[in-house]
């Protein structure tokens, strides 16, 4: 029969057993609580969003570099989402760019004193701000991104540790924050707005800033309805001009040659609208581009030509003075263009045309100005690949060149040379019997439009070419409003009958026994189409 256990003996035992139980950190059972499901997963949670939350608000800011702009990244916890960017002290432009609980606080600290400056001093890296922009952007996302999800791990790991004291429900917390903010960033990326940036929503200072400068979504609609209406215009004008003309001096027959003559486009996008509708209502054999299609000449420009590919017709061009020789090459590279230099001649469309690239390059300001003589002597060489050309049976039928002062010097050596620069119209017979035409901006000026008082009229030539002498019979002069204005003409000119319209005999300096003058319209027909002006 068992002995009963002492009282002092049992009471020793009992208290060795909780002795063991508190190092083991099991509580007594007399004061063991079991809290509830649903009690432990609002705990668990409250761990994970406010851990997070002091992950990113401690850790999670990214300084980068957008543009010009020195900026700090942040996400922060916000149920309605979208992007704010903070301007001080001007102010601040909310986004609603997307909807997650997570919001972009994106704040501008400073300019980029070197990178602004450069940008004024050469606004042709305009062009190829977007991109820069988009790409700084993205990396700066990206490193955001993998900051955030460390800074929320470590958050509520460590949240986690100091709540229940055990590692395995602190690593839960932080696999469970870091399923949260990739949840956030998966509806952030699912519901984004590209657009938003044009509707943006502005405080403090810059509650001003739509009325100064416009709504961003108005400006892009307007410069594109721009683009449009000038082309659209170019199409109405075109056919009621067929259709109202009264000129039975010239009707051009369907094998008429028809060569499209451009000039200083100066980086304006809406040329390439105009110059692909005239191609198409004139039936165009051929472009000819007579330089400064650029304005700095920069290779951040290059992208601004790929458009010519796809014009529908050859595209003849030479070196402007706002053209670098960066510029021709990638130019030259293009489907469909044809570069000229140094006298070179290409036969295309059944013309022979032969150019000379311009003697300077403005932009470059370590280079010495010589003036007029450069041009001069440019020309001379022209004159003189020219009359070699005849020489050996291979005349042209055109030359191109950009300034007007070498166009002068091919006097006598061929039948038609065509100019630009001076951003004005004319068109003469000079004395050897060589028509000199000088074409105005098709670009309307490009971005010196916006220093004048008023804008700068788009302009361009189409030519008729007799087919087999190549003689020039008549052309068509296109003039369309500056920038922000739609409105257009046409007028028909006519050489002449006096005008001696031979080819010169460069073997001989006697002047034709008719010297010709300024050409003046036999005839002519101006149908305007007023259009609308957009507002500012």
């Amino acid at each position: 029969m068992a002995r009963a256990v002492p009282e002092p003996i049992r009471s020793a035992l009992h208290r060795l057993q909780q002795r063991h139980r508190s190092r083991r950190g099991d509580p007594p059972h007399a004061l063991a609580h079991h809290p509830r499901p649903w009690a432990r997963g609002l705990g668990m949670t409250a761990v994970v969003v406010v851990g997070a939350w002091l992950g990113l608000l401690v850790v999670g800011s990214v300084h980068t570099t957008i543009g010009p702009m020195e900026t700090s990244m942040t996400l922060r916890p916000d149920l309605s989402g979208g992007t704010k960017i903070n301007v001080s002290p001007l102010g601040a432009l909310e986004l609603d760019s997307h909807t997650a609980p997570v919001r972009l606080d994106v704040d501008v600290d400073q300019l980029d004193p070197v990178r602004s400056t450069a940008l004024v001093e050469h606004p042709e890296r305009l062009a190829g701000l977007q991109d820069e922009v988009a790409k700084d952007v993205a990396d700066g996302t990206t490193e955001l991104a993998v900051r955030s999800c460390v800074a929320v791990v470590s958050g509520a790991t460590a949240l986690g540790l100091v709540a229940y004291r055990r590692p395995r429900r602190a690593l839960a917390a932080g696999g469970l924050a870091l399923g949260l903010l990739a949840a956030s960033g998966g509806a952030a990326v699912a519901t984004w707005d590209p657009e938003s940036v044009l509707e943006p929503k502005f405080s403090g200072l810059l509650t001003s800033a739509p009325s100064v400068v416009g709504d961003a979504r108005s400006i892009v609609t307007d410069f594109d309805v721009y683009q449009k209406e000038l082309a659209r215009l170019v199409t109405n004008v075109t056919k009621l001009y067929d259709a109202t003309s009264t000129l039975p001096t010239y009707q051009p027959d369907p094998l008429t040659m028809r060569v499209l003559h451009v000039s200083d486009i100066h980086l304006n996008p809406a040329s390439w609208h105009v110059i692909s509708s005239l191609v198409e209502q004139y039936d165009i054999d051929v472009i000819v581009d007579s330089g400064d299609t650029m304005d700095h000449g920069t290779a951040a420009e290059n992208a601004f030509l790929d458009p010519i590919s796809d014009l529908g017709a050859p595209y003849v061009w030479v070196r402007g003075n706002h053209d670098s020789q960066i510029t021709q090459k990638y130019l030259s590279r293009l489907k469909n263009a044809h570069v000229l230099d140094d006298g070179k001649a290409v036969t295309v469309g059944g013309l022979r045309i032969a150019g000379m690239g311009d003697a300077q390059f403005t932009p470059d300001r370590t280079a010495a100005d010589t003036g007029k003589d450069a041009h001069r002597m440019a020309g001379i060489r022209l004159a003189s690949a020219l009359r070699g050309q005849i020489h050996t049976g291979t005349p042209a039928d055109i030359a191109v060149v950009h300034n007007p002062v070498a166009a002068r010097e091919t006097d006598g050596a061929v039948p038609l040379v065509l100019s630009g620069h001076l951003h004005h119209r004319s068109s003469e017979v000079l004395k050897d019997g060589t028509r000199l035409k000088i074409e105005g901006s098709t670009g309307g000026g490009g971005l010196r439009a916006l220093e004048q008082d008023k804008p700068e009229k788009v302009r361009a030539s189409v030519l008729y070419l007799d087919r087999t002498t190549k003689r020039l019979q008549a052309w068509d002069e296109i003039t369309l409003g500056g920038l922000g204005l739609t409105t257009a003409e046409i007028s028909r000119r006519l050489p002449k009958d006096s005008d001696p319209e031979r080819r010169p005999d460069p073997t001989t300096s006697v002047s034709p026994t008719s010297p010709g003058s300024p050409s003046a319209p036999a005839g002519s027909r101006k149908p305007s189409v007023p259009g609308r002006s957009p507002q500012p």
